[in-house]
């Protein structure tokens, strides 16, 4: 029982990355992740009470190029939680990482902190 309580709010993000040779076609992302991940418009913040779901396996393929980065999927509220899946996007310069935005609790609710390169 003591070891449940403790691991209750404990969520485990896993990534697989993928070895592919094939050919990798660059797309735009979805529509669901577009809003996050380019963050040209932010998410709708969920009623209170609604929290995301824990993050979904995600497979990574090869990089499209050097000058690629992979962006990690999040969930998006869109009147209800939908997947936004990661991709891989062209940073702002040649070392550029990427810092994951994220859904942060406050009081009942919760509210996008934008990502940002570094």
């Amino acid at each position: 029982m003591a070891s449940a309580i403790l691991l209750a709010g404990c969520v485990e993000r896993r990534v697989v990355y993928v070895h592919d040779t094939a050919p990798i076609p660059v797309t735009s992302p979805p529509d669901a992740a577009a809003a996050v991940a380019d963050e040209a418009t932010p998410p709708s913040n969920p009623p209170a009470g609604e929290v995301p779901p824990a993050p979904q396996v995600e497979v990574v393929t090869v990089s499209p190029g050097p000058q690629y980065v992979w962006t990690p999927g999040v969930w998006v509220w869109r009147g209800r939680w939908v997947w936004g899946p990661g991709h891989w996007v062209v940073g702002p310069h040649p070392h550029a990482i990427w810092v994951q935005g994220h859904w942060e609790r406050r009081g009942r609710r919760m509210f996008w902190v934008r990502g940002y390169w570094r």
